[in-house]
């Protein structure tokens, strides 16, 4: 596979691993809401200027011609990964486990997404990571 297919993978584990690191880092006294509202607002200045950067001859305001459902829907969905990482670090998940437990079920929940809604094939050896995902997740947890 080409650079092209690996960058944002590597620039998703980077988020990631810094992401988990600030989220359990909160310190306890910081509301979980507060803390996300203003994770996006610094988010969305960040966002805006990277967007002027990379997109000179783009038009910011002109983009939101394209506007439907997604952004909102998205918005949600993660205030709700911001909120639940969070509040799943303040309830005692440890960082090395809590979200080895959500992404071995989110895997499982986005394969049968896939088949059922995108035409995904599902095949043997899909089958054969889910129930690497279900063993993983009873050991991870005993």
């Amino acid at each position: 596979m080409s650079w092209s297919m690996w960058w944002p993978i590597g620039l998703l584990i980077l988020s990631n691993v810094a992401y988990h690191i600030c989220s359990k880092s909160l310190p306890e006294g910081f509301h979980p809401l507060a803390a996300t509202s203003l994770t996006y607002l610094v988010g969305a200045v960040f966002a805006f200027f990277i967007y002027l950067l990379i997109n000179r001859k783009g038009h910011f305001f002109g983009e939101f011609k394209h506007v439907n459902w997604v952004p909102f829907v998205l918005a949600a969905a993660i205030v709700g990964l911001e909120a639940g990482a969070m509040y799943m670090y303040r309830v005692g998940w440890e960082i090395s486990v809590g979200q080895l437990v959500m992404s071995a079920i989110l895997a499982i929940a986005l394969l049968i997404i896939g088949v059922i809604f995108f035409k995904e094939s599902f095949t043997v050896s899909k089958v054969i990571g889910i129930v690497l995902c279900l063993a993983g997740l009873f050991f991870i947890n005993r």
